[in-house]
């Protein structure tokens, strides 16, 4: 939201107060305390009237300064702000000097420059990040349109801004206006599924709004040498987080708002579904698995997407059993064929749904401010909304799930969620509408994520679609509707680099897109993406997106990388693990990697899955596609073609290639089972290892299917001489792996020696 006319103006109806000076500081054990003037006090007349901002600077995590503002401070409600389970309360330095008042939090430290000229100063060491600066920080009222809070954070020469959830707009955020406000809007506009009020740098530092309601982002848009944020209201509550690499950002950013539980590994294999609107029954869906196996396409999951139920009855939680008349037994035939069940769900009832008149009765939905339930003709016709802040309602709607799961469902694709009122309902627990609009898809996957955990155990995992800041908790999210085109399939990539970003660690998309029909190079393409994704998933609106539909050779493509992903299945699940130690998402940025290589930092057409991996999708119809490659000399994992790193490549690839390229100096373990996701990772495991230099030692990490670490050690390499030794358990057969040529399996299961002269 811009409040300003240019340099000089305002816009107008506008008054607006900019803190001028630190009038008093308040240095507590835990906090200082600012008093900021927004004018200049040269005497006692001054003092008089107002407004004063109260400016609280705290830390609720090593390497994070919290940054409180108020204007009235019980005039309103409280508020809900960004969950933080990690949030405590670490040990600060304060120094309370002549000119300058500083806290300290680990990396970072907050100076406050006493008396005339606002100025709030974050820096790393000495060296500076961003700054709160002239007219930065601002208390505005708007005639007719409100009081707003906000900051403007200063940027720097060259500085790039990323994230702000998952975004399909320009992957570099500079000049963007962002409302952080969940909409359903699709892949092809500024629009989001998944707004997240955060953003990092290439400077190294990341910045999280604390808010649950719509904060408007000015990045560069404004004033183009800062990031305004603001939020209607009479204060605004954000958080700067230290690096110095990206990795160490969101690695922070997610010890505060919680990191990601580990997803079952059958979950990584390919997911295909019946389709939104095509027609089917159980013999269509059994046709589609049934020559899936014919074709030797391996497949992991079924999903049966909203037609499962009867029409006009979403959700009643009931099989329309006009093509489903025995439930049961289809899921333990499918089951029988080693496939997980999803199903579709969305958290509205339906006026016609039995259960409406049930959740009416006992207050489980939305209200109006009159007390009379919220309905809508948008998706449903008198759709009602469940009010997940009702622990009755919540148990209800968990009853019904809880059924499905007895009956054999194994997860659910938890849809929707963005089409929620921000105005004019009323919460059970009397929550402000306006902050619930965000907050409502979080309560949404908990409420069902946590069901899962309960009766599934480490089995949980939901396919969400909306969300907010903190979702990574309750994985795995996908990209929303885009259009079967290469410019939609683009579009997605720069939604899930925006996502990851964010501290979320899985994300998928639908492969060959949603609306639409996939020309066969589309669809091609985009199952080489979709495999070369975290998670993978077939699903269309209107036709099936089972290959041999589209071409022959589609199904060649689909069992080519769907094969690819399952060998590896023991490097993904540990980079998987790794996630949810760390917070490092699967899916990374090219600038996350490497961020000291400028290249890098604009990259929003590749990206790597994990440290030794790097994918270039192909976005054309000839297979023409241009990537860079950073320093060093790369492998192509698929023909052992070595490429030289510091430039750009253009290739020409078939559909049974795409640039895949092993970093220098790593080491990918290989694994043995290629018809499905879910093995012993341990048994069988080749470790290929890819330009280690001469008496460098590159690390690998083997996980269980239990979540549990399987094997840990390092290969060196002296001269021809390579040494791979397990620290930490053990493998079984194994064997190295150096320029395509394997060594004999040999060891005691701890060690193995091989000279490849």
């Amino acid at each position: 939201m811009k409040f300003t006319d240019g340099q000089w103006l305002l816009q107008p109806g506008i008054a607006a107060h900019y803190a001028a000076e630190a009038y008093a500081l308040e240095a507590h054990e835990e906090r200082l305390v600012v008093l900021a003037t927004t004018r200049p006090i040269k005497h006692r007349g001054d003092t008089l009237q107002g407004p004063t901002l109260t400016v609280t600077l705290s830390s609720p995590l090593e390497g994070v300064i919290r940054v409180s503002v108020e204007h009235y401070a019980a005039s309103t409600p409280p508020r809900l702000h960004v969950p933080m389970p990690g949030a405590g309360r670490p040990v600060v330095q304060i120094v309370d000097g002549e000119t300058t008042a500083t806290l300290t939090s680990g990396a970072i430290s907050v100076d406050v420059k006493k008396g005339e000229g606002w100025s709030l100063t974050f820096r790393e060491g000495e060296r500076v990040l961003t700054k709160s600066d002239w007219r930065g920080l601002g208390y505005i009222q708007w005639v007719g349109k409100g009081n707003h809070v906000h900051e403007q954070l200063t940027l720097a020469v060259g500085e790039n801004v990323y994230g702000l959830g998952e975004r399909f707009t320009p992957w570099v955020k500079n000049g963007q206006v962002v409302e952080n406000s969940n909409k359903d809007g699709g892949t092809a506009c500024e629009q989001a599924y998944k707004s997240v009020p955060f953003y990092m740098t290439s400077r190294g530092y990341g910045v999280l709004v604390n808010e649950a309601g719509p904060v408007s982002f000015e990045v560069g848009s404004e004033k183009v040498a800062r990031v305004q944020f603001s939020r209607e209201g009479e204060s605004l509550d954000y958080c700067v987080i230290a690096g110095p690499t990206p990795k160490e950002v969101v690695g922070r950013l997610t010890a505060l708002t919680g990191r990601a539980p580990l997803p079952p590994a059958w979950s990584f294999g390919l997911w295909m579904t019946t389709s939104f609107t095509t027609q089917y029954d159980e013999a269509t869906a059994t046709h589609f698995i049934d020559e899936m196996a014919r074709r030797e396409l391996p497949l992991s999951v079924f999903h049966f997407d909203c037609f499962w139920m009867r029409e006009f009855q979403w959700c009643d939680f009931e099989w329309d059993r006009r093509g489903f008349p025995e439930p049961e037994a289809m899921l333990k035939r499918l089951h029988a064929k080693g496939l997980k069940i999803s199903l579709w769900i969305n958290p509205y009832v339906a006026q016609k749904s039995p259960l409406f008149a049930e959740g009416v009765t006992n207050g489980y939905f939305i209200k109006r401010t009159n007390g009379l339930t919220f309905q809508t003709d948008q998706w449903q016709p008198g759709m009602a909304i469940v009010d997940f802040t009702s622990p009755a309602a919540k148990a209800w709607y968990q009853g019904h799930l809880r059924r499905l799961l007895a009956m054999g469902a194994d997860c659910f694709k938890t849809d929707f969620g963005e089409r929620i009122p921000s105005e004019g309902v009323s919460y059970f627990d009397g929550s402000d509408p306006a902050e619930m609009h965000n907050l409502y898809a979080l309560q949404y996957n908990q409420a069902v994520f946590e069901l899962l955990q309960e009766v599934q155990g480490p089995d949980a995992i939901v396919f969400a679609r909306s969300t907010y800041a903190s979702g990574q908790r309750f994985p795995v999210h996908w990209g929303g509707d885009c259009w079967s085109t290469f410019e939609s399939m683009a579009e997605s990539l720069r939604g899930g680099l925006s996502l990851t970003s964010c501290g979320f660690a899985f994300w998928s998309h639908d492969i060959g897109g949603f609306e639409g029909n996939p020309p066969p190079a589309v669809y091609k393409r985009w199952i080489q993406f979709g495999l070369m994704s975290s998670h993978s998933r077939l699903h269309g609106s209107s036709s099936y997106r089972v290959p041999w539909l589209v071409d022959e050779e589609s199904c060649d493509v689909l069992r080519v990388f769907t094969r690819l992903k399952h060998q590896l299945m023991p490097y993904l699940y540990a980079k998987a693990h790794e996630a949810t130690q760390t917070g490092v998402p699967l899916m990374r940025s090219m600038l996350m990697e490497h961020p000291q290589d400028p290249a890098c930092a604009t990259l929003d057409r590749q990206y790597q899955l994990g440290e030794a991996l790097l994918v270039a999708p192909v976005f054309t119809e000839s297979g023409e596609v241009d990537f860079y490659l950073p320093e060093g000399r790369w492998t192509h994992l698929l023909s052992g073609e070595k490429k030289p790193g510091g430039r750009w490549h253009r290739e020409t690839h078939g559909f049974l290639s795409m640039p895949l390229y092993a970093a220098p100096n790593s080491v990918i373990a290989w694994g043995a089972e290629m018809q499905k996701p879910d093995y012993d990772y341990a048994r069988g495991t080749v470790l290929r290892v890819f330009e280690l230099d001469d008496g460098a030692c590159a690390a690998f990490t083997v996980v269980g299917l239990d979540g549990q670490v399987a094997a840990r050690g390092t290969v060196s390499r002296q001269g021809q001489r390579y040494a791979a030794e397990v620290s930490e358990g053990a493998l079984r057969d194994w064997a190295l792996e150096v320029d395509g040529r394997r060594s004999p399996v040999q060891g005691d299961g701890t060690a193995l020696y091989w000279t490849t002269a």
